[in-house]
Order: C-alpha cells, then sequence, then structure tokens
C-alpha cells in the first residue's frame, strides 16, 4: 500500500471521531434540556431556580434580575445547592457552559431542566447592574 493512502485513511478516521464526538456532545446537550425563547423563560421565572452558570466577575458586572451564580467551573461541587423539586432555568453568556451544566443535572437525576436561548447575550429583560 502507497504510504499517502495509509495517511489519508488515517486522517480520515481521525476526522470522523472528532465528528462523531462533536455530534455526540450536541445531541447529549440537547436532549439534557429544554430550550426556551426569552417570552417562555420570563414567564415562569418567579417559580424556577434561575441559575446563571457564568464566572463571578461576569455575573457581579450584570445578570438577569433574579438570578443566583453558580459558576461552571465550581459547578461540579455545588450543583447540589440546587433543588430537585422546583424547575432549573439556566443561562450563561451564549449557551456553551449552560448546555454542559444541564447534562451534569441531567446525569444527577434532575428532571425539569431549562435552558435560555441565546443565553444573556440575548436578553432584553430586567438585569442588576453592578452600581
Amino acid at each position: 500500500m502507497d504510504g499517502n493512502l495509509i495517511l489519508n485513511i488515517i486522517l480520515a478516521l481521525v476526522l470522523l471521531g472528532i465528528i462523531g464526538y462533536e455530534a455526540y456532545g450536541y445531541f447529549t446537550r440537547k436532549r439534557a434540556a429544554v430550550e426556551l425563547t426569552e417570552e417562555e423563560f420570563k414567564k415562569d421565572m418567579r417559580k424556577v431556580q434561575v441559575i446563571d452558570v457564568r464566572e463571578k466577575a461576569e455575573f457581579d458586572a450584570s445578570h438577569i434580575l433574579g438570578a443566583r451564580n453558580i459558576p461552571y467551573s465550581t459547578f461540579k461541587t455545588r450543583y447540589t445547592e440546587i433543588r430537585k423539586d422546583i424547575p432549573v432555568y439556566l443561562y450563561d453568556q451564549k449557551k456553551a457552559m449552560s448546555g454542559r451544566a444541564a447534562v451534569r443535572l441531567k446525569k444527577a437525576g434532575y428532571t425539569e431542566i431549562y435552558r435560555l436561548k441565546g443565553g444573556f447575550q440575548g436578553w432584553t429583560g430586567k438585569i442588576k447592574k453592578r452600581a
């Protein structure tokens, strides 16, 4: 066999592996939480736990009014602060970290998990800013 052919086959297999891994992650995050529009998110905010998974500095600068901060960097040890009997609304800047947080909650037995579509970046509702 030609050396270039073997190299091309190896590269194709690596590429397929990466694509498969990314697809698996995408669908796992998608199944872990229901994505809500801003209007849907606002509708029941007072009856749920709103969790901001951005880092503390970002949260302190500006966050959705009524949200609690559990940064994703500490989520593995702090997610137990979130009650299982009340729906959980997650958000981050865009939605990558909230997806990972949702997967962690799902694995821990949480059932009512929702994410803000577009994240804080697209939020037009009430916010609390640092004075």
